[in-house]
């Protein structure tokens, strides 16, 4: 099969690679549709420990099922796997599962990913994509179940109506897009700020969502003035400003993984108790949710996401790094 693997620092290759052979448990699925994904631009960055070159990277993915007892079938791949038998995934929090695993990883266990022909994975993470959802467009799901997960803890951390709330949304790109996609359709909160350097992609965003489209500078973004922040980003320099403009009885919720550490305003976090909360993914139930929203369209039209030629990947690749990218998601097609 045809792969773009990722063989160093900024550096994809696309060549041949062995297919994945069948195992009991598990089936083999004919890609269609490969997001990349932030975490992708962070192993592309060599600052990702869990992603070693060389690694075939990608998570997002739909496609068809080529044998076993799911052959033929149209399917998405929910990427985490997890143990099934621990504390966490007994309590259907399987997101928290100590051995959980996500395509596309090789530490500590190796599981390459969806940019290539073939991937292989477990049965129980293999879903139907629905007959009114392109399959193109499932491979989105991931990043939906991210985002929509977040929503939904920031919401039950809140004294009052998420709807009512001033919500300031860090970032521009698919997951501050699709929280923002989420806030605004599906609960109905008409008071949505958005912030990114980059104006390519707030452009870019205002077209699919009613919100302000501002710089992180902006006059818009004052200190203790948001009720909630989803810090999608993750730099020192977000959470900063997170901490700075949220208010009193305020949360944030963490869900960018670009810096691990840096400075923050604890005393404030104290002082005004301030709920910070970390997110990284998604429970079955939600990512099982995300694909009925994604097949009746609940958060719109996904126009937003560009299609690109696996074998030009790279290329992809770069000009994210670059900045020069608008689109909040481009998905690769082999």
């Amino acid at each position: 099969m045809k792969a773009l693997v990722y063989t160093g620092v900024e550096e994809l290759t696309y060549r041949d690679e062995k297919d994945p052979i069948e195992k009991a448990g598990e089936s083999i699925l004919e890609v269609q549709a490969s997001g990349i994904c932030g975490s992708d631009m962070h192993a592309y960055h060599g600052k990702d420990e869990r992603r070693v070159p060389p690694l075939i990277l990608g998570h997002e993915v739909s496609g068809r099922i080529t044998n076993g007892k799911f052959k033929d079938k149209i399917a998405v791949l929910n990427p985490l796997i997890t143990c099934g038998k621990c504390e966490f995934c007994i309590s259907k929090r399987e997101h928290l599962c100590p051995n959980r695993v996500l395509l596309g990883m090789n530490r500590p266990y190796e599981r390459q990913g969806a940019f290539a022909e073939l991937i292989t994975v477990p049965n129980t993470n293999i879903y139907d994509v629905p007959k009114k959802l392109n399959v193109t467009e499932a491979a989105v799901a991931e990043p939906t179940a991210v985002a929509y997960h977040a929503v939904l803890i920031g919401e039950k951390s809140l004294k009052k109506d998420i709807k009512d709330c001033r919500i300031l949304v860090q970032g521009a790109g698919a997951i501050g897009l699709l929280c923002s996609l989420i806030l605004s359709k599906i609960k109905k909160n008409a008071n949505i700020i958005m912030s990114d350097p980059n104006k390519l992609r707030l452009n870019e965003c205002s077209k699919y969502l009613d919100a302000k489209f501002v710089g992180p500078s902006d006059k818009e973004v004052k200190n203790d003035s948001f009720d909630i922040v989803f810090d999608t980003v993750g730099l020192e320099v977000s959470r900063q400003q997170a901490i700075s403009v949220v208010k009193p009885g305020g949360s944030i919720i963490h869900i960018g993984l670009t810096q691990p550490a840096g400075e923050f305003n604890f005393r404030k976090a104290t002082l005004q108790e301030v709920t910070f909360i970390g997110t990284y993914c998604y429970t079955n139930q939600d990512f099982s949710d995300t694909i009925q929203i994604l097949a009746n369209k609940d958060i719109g039209n996904l126009d937003w996401i560009e299609y690109r030629q696996l074998k030009n990947g790279g290329n992809a690749f770069k000009q994210i790094h670059d900045g020069t990218c608008s689109a909040p998601k481009i998905v690769l097609i082999p």
